[in-house]
């Protein structure tokens, strides 16, 4: 027979609680042990009753339910936290994470959805929103880009056509041809490269070039 999950209701509405519980209590394999209202009330019901799941709204008197669900899983590892929140907010679904959060996801989700979260949670798998998964992936790759971007920040565009230049192995002789420079002006761009870029030589140069993907900010 399979062990019910244990699950604690947190949500300052007494109506959203009402609503959760009967759709919760119609899985079989579900248990809703303890409600709460507040942060403080949701810490001391995970102290009495070690649910296995919390779900639990962000927004909550008393202290937040992120600053709940951060206590929650340092003192109550076993005890896993969906927030379940109306907002869509990358701020939020972040600091959540950090806090310790198993799940992430929307009140507007489909009942077989949530259900299927608190399964998934349950069994010690992480979860997030479909609805905000896309936008994290969207930040980190913005994020991402940014910090590319600034690699070459404090290089001048003739200077990063040199550098392109000597990750490509060409000499300062062969850079003066193709940019139709002089050979010591070259050189003078190189040694203020190796400076900006903070390295020691046109290995190190070449290396960090295509670290950061300097082909894309040309």
């Amino acid at each position: 027979m399979v062990a019910r999950q244990r699950i604690l209701l947190v949500d300052d509405h007494e109506v959203v609680r009402i609503g959760l519980r009967a759709l919760i209590e119609r899985h079989p394999n579900f248990e809703v042990v303890a409600e709460a209202g507040t942060a403080r009330e949701a810490i001391e019901r995970v102290e009495a009753y070690s649910p296995d799941v919390v779900v639990m709204d962000i927004r909550l008197p008393g202290g937040s339910g992120i600053e709940a669900c951060e206590e929650i899983a340092k003192k109550h590892p076993n005890s896993k936290v969906i927030m379940l929140t109306s907002y869509a907010e990358d701020e939020m679904l972040i600091s959540a994470i950090r806090a310790g959060a198993a799940g992430y996801v929307l009140k507007q989700i489909g009942g077989e959805d949530l259900v299927r979260a608190i399964e998934a949670v349950g069994r010690g798998e992480a979860l997030l929103d479909p609805a905000v998964t896309q936008r994290i992936f969207q930040e980190v790759r913005k994020a991402a880009k940014e910090e590319e971007a600034s690699a070459f920040s404090a290089l001048t565009k003739q200077e990063r056509h040199v550098l392109l230049l000597v990750s490509e192995g060409k000499t300062n002789r062969e850079i003066a041809k193709a940019l139709f420079l002089g050979e010591g002006t070259v050189r003078n761009y190189v040694s203020s490269i190796l400076s900006k870029l903070g390295v020691s030589n046109r290995a190190e140069a070449a290396a960090y070039t295509v670290e950061h993907n300097l082909r894309n900010y040309l």
